[in-house]
């Protein structure tokens, strides 16, 4: 990249808990947000299930309202609350809360879904209680787009705003294209991650169509896995120009280095070695990492048998004799899938991680799978490591893959 990128703050919000520093405790010490809840479709549909997720863990609004000096709540769906909530915490590290951020500044948000807490109350009433209308805000409650609205008008963000779409890859997509705006000179400032909400009882209905769904926790890269758990949050990353860091005298926490995109174009659900691998490969040469040196890798490490099969055989492959060498971590495995904020949630953690020389420990394993053999996974409690350099893996349904590369001090 012409123009340095660096990361001057970070936020997050899910089932590890409302702060970056929560999540990161929580997946260090092992302690999980993946518990049995009950889903209840209401009096017009099926009734109540139970089903493990992992929801947020405390309430993100009265921190917001604290902070805005108004309400806030009532007029966002609780995926743009989650990642209003990542935003205001990753700008405040950043020192960037105050003035207007202005032209100079862009916001690029993820959500593979959008608002499905609104939109299944507004079909409740439609079709269910048979009113004749939903509540006025349906529209910009749902939109994929309003959690980056929110924080562009919150923050008096002017320059380029968008949101991105691509399922679980959402987030790694939105940090990617928020750099490339700082790269090619239309940003100074980014605010850039994703945001979910899908543990609804007709989001999780939907996902056990799928039979993707396990019964019990999720267990990446273990033998008996049999599937993911949905998880719930948001997360967020400020990205700056290291000129423009320097220039307001701001510390960097990591450098953003590059990413590797790539599409399968195989199949809706399966996924695919060589999509997969080809992601990593170009993270890697443009985060400029050399063979042998020990990287931190983030797994996309769902739980589901095909997923955490393909992505060894994907980081055996790609290594070769070097990939015994790097850590992988799989935080789904404590905060759940979070499906388009996963790359965000992930991301935060890794560079908190690589931070702290500590890499957080895999939950749910029940021993070695044969088809997962050959790469070094952190079991049991939190590990020392010597790598500065992180890696995270987000392999989306259609094929649409995207790996993140950052670099510590």
């Amino acid at each position: 990249m012409a123009e340095r990128i660096v990361v001057t703050g970070l936020g997050a919000v899910s089932a590890l808990g409302i702060s970056a520093d929560e999540n990161w405790a929580s997946a260090r010490d092992g302690v999980g947000g993946i518990m049995l809840h009950e889903f209840d479709t209401g009096p017009n549909g099926s009734g109540v299930k139970s089903n493990p997720a992992a929801l947020v863990r405390g309430d993100p609004v009265p921190v917001l309202e604290a902070a805005f000096g108004r309400r806030v709540g009532g007029s966002l769906d609780p995926f743009a609350l989650y990642a209003l909530k990542a935003a205001h915490e990753a700008l405040e590290q950043a020192g960037l809360i105050g003035a207007p951020l202005g032209p100079r500044a862009a916001a690029v948000m993820g959500s593979g879904v959008g608002g499905l807490h609104t939109l299944e109350k507004g079909y409740e009433r439609l079709f269910g209680l048979k009113a004749q209308k939903v509540h006025p805000l349906t529209v910009p409650r749902v939109m994929v787009s309003a959690p980056v609205s929110a924080i562009a008008m919150e923050f008096g963000i002017n320059g380029p705003v968008f949101s991105t779409s691509s399922a679980c890859s959402s987030a790694a997509h939105a940090i990617a294209q928020g750099a490339s705006l700082i790269a090619n000179g239309l940003a100074d400032i980014a605010v850039v991650g994703g945001s979910e909400a899908m543990a609804s009882p007709g989001g999780m209905r939907s996902w056990e169509g799928l039979q993707a769904m396990t019964e019990s926790t999720c267990r990446p890269f273990s033998k008996d896995r049999d599937g993911m758990v949905i998880g719930e949050g948001g997360a967020a990353l400020v990205l700056e120009s290291e000129r423009h860091a320097e220039l307001r005298g701001a510390t960097p926490l990591a450098w953003y280095v590059g990413a590797g995109m790539t599409s399968d174009a195989f199949h809706l659900t399966q996924p695919s070695l060589e999509g997969a691998m080809s992601a990593m490969r170009q993270a890697c040469e443009a985060g400029g990492f050399l063979a042998g040196e020990e990287l931190l890798i983030s797994a996309h490490g769902t739980g589901t048998p095909l997923n955490d099969k393909n992505e060894a055989q994907a980081i055996r492959e790609l290594f070769g004799w070097a990939a015994p060498r790097h850590p992988v971590i799989a935080t789904k495995s404590a905060h759940g899938h979070v499906i388009g904020a996963s790359p965000a949630v992930q991301a935060v953690i890794g560079l908190k991680a690589l931070a702290a020389g500590l890499a957080p420990p895999i939950l749910g394993y029940l021993g070695p799978d044969e088809e997962c053999a050959g790469i070094d996974l952190v079991l049991g409690e939190a590990r020392p490591i010597k790598a500065k350099s992180l890696l995270v893996n987000a392999f989306a349904f259609g094929g649409l893959n995207c790996c993140l590369a950052f670099r510590t001090p």
